[in-house]
C-alpha cells in the first residue's frame, strides 16, 4: 500500500537540518490538499446522495479506527454546536470506544464481530448514511461496519488513501485520497490524515449547506452555548435584518436563541407562524422568507 511504503524522497530525513525537515513536511501537506482537490467530483456526488437520504429523519454515522476514527468522530461531534445537528441523529462508532479517542487500544481495529454488533445495536438502516474512514482501506473494524450497514440498506461513503481497497470497492460512494507515501513511512496521521480531515470538513459542511443550515454565508443554526456565540448570533441578526442590537437581542430572546426564527419575527411573524413557515420550507431560511413575500403578494 502506498501509505505504508518508504519513499526515497524522505530517505535520510533524520539527518536533515530542522528547517529542511519542516519544508519537506509542509510540502507533504500541500500534496494532501491537492489529493483532496482531485477528489472533488466524488465529494460532490456523495454529498448530494447524502442530502437526499438524510433530509427528514436519517442519521449520520461516522466510523473509524485510530487516527482516521478520531478525525471522523471530531467531524461528527462538531456538527452539533456549529449547525445544531440533533444529537439523536448522530452516531459515532470508534474502534475501542471512548477510551480509544485519547489512547491506543490494542487490537480494537480488528474486532469485526464487535463492529457488526454495534451496527445492529444502533439499528442502522436505509434511512441512515454511514461515513467510513480508513487510510489503508482495509481496517477490519471499519470495513465490517460498512458491510453490515450496507447490508441493512444504509447509504455508505468510503474514504481511503489507497486505491482499489475493499472500503472503496464496496462503498456506494468511494472517495480516494491519493496522498502516496508519508514522510515517515506508515505514519498516516500526516499526509493521509490531513487529506481525510479536509475531505470530512468539505463533505459535512456541503451537506449542512444543502440542508439549509447556512444562509448568506452565516451559521444561522449555531447553538449559542456561550457568550461568544450569543454575541455572534446577535451580530448575524443585525447583519441580516438591519435591526439594532437591542432589537436583535429581544428577537433572539423571544425565539429562544434561534437566529432563523428571530429573522422571521423581525419580518413580522409571530413565534408560531415563523416556526411553521420554517418547517414548511424544510428548514431553509431563504425559502421561508420567500413564503412571507409570496403571502404578501397573494394578499395584495
Amino acid at each position: 500500500m502506498d501509505t505504508e511504503r518508504a519513499s526515497p524522497r524522505y530517505a535520510g530525513l533524520d539527518l536533515w537540518d530542522p528547517g529542511e525537515i519542516l519544508d519537506a513536511m509542509i510540502e507533504a501537506q500541500f500534496a494532501a490538499v491537492a489529493a483532496t482537490r482531485a477528489a472533488r467530483p466524488f465529494l460532490e456526488r456523495a454529498a448530494l446522495a447524502m442530502e437526499a437520504r438524510i433530509r427528514y429523519r436519517g442519521r449520520l454515522v461516522y466510523v473509524g479506527a485510530g487516527t482516521s476514527g478520531r478525525l471522523a468522530v471530531q467531524d461528527g461531534a462538531e456538527l452539533m454546536p456549529t449547525f445544531s445537528w440533533p444529537e439523536h441523529r448522530l452516531v459515532l462508532l470508534m474502534a475501542g470506544g471512548r477510551e480509544a479517542l485519547v489512547r491506543s487500544v490494542e487490537g480494537a481495529e480488528d474486532e469485526v464481530e464487535r463492529a457488526e454488533r454495534l451496527v445492529r445495536q444502533h439499528v442502522i438502516d436505509r434511512k441512515d448514511v454511514v461515513i467510513a474512514v480508513a487510510a489503508s482501506g482495509t481496517t477490519p473494524f471499519t470495513l465490517a461496519c460498512l458491510r453490515e450497514a450496507k447490508r441493512r440498506g444504509a447509504l455508505t461513503i468510503g474514504i481511503a488513501n489507497n486505491r482499489g481497497t475493499p472500503l472503496l470497492e464496496e462503498a456506494d460512494h468511494p472517495i480516494w485520497l491519493d496522498t502516496g507515501a508519508e514522510p515517515i513511512a506508515g505514519s498516516t496521521r500526516m499526509k493521509a490524515g490531513t487529506a481525510q480531515k479536509i475531505a470530512l470538513n468539505l463533505l459535512s459542511t456541503l451537506l449542512m449547506i444543502l440542508l439549509g443550515r447556512v444562509y448568506e454565508g452565516l451559521m444561522v443554526d449555531v447553538q449559542a452555548v456561550n457568550q461568544k456565540l450569543v454575541r455572534r448570533s446577535e451580530d448575524m441578526l443585525v447583519r441580516l435584518t438591519g435591526s439594532s442590537r437591542d432589537t436583535a437581542r429581544d428577537a433572539l430572546r423571544r425565539a429562544h436563541g434561534s437566529v432563523k426564527l428571530a429573522v422571521m419575527l423581525l419580518h413580522g411573524c409571530s413565534v408560531e407562524d415563523g416556526a411553521r413557515l420554517i418547517d414548511r420550507a424544510g428548514g431553509r431560511l431563504r425559502s421561508a422568507l420567500d413564503l412571507i413575500e409570496q403571502r404578501g403578494t397573494d394578499a395584495a
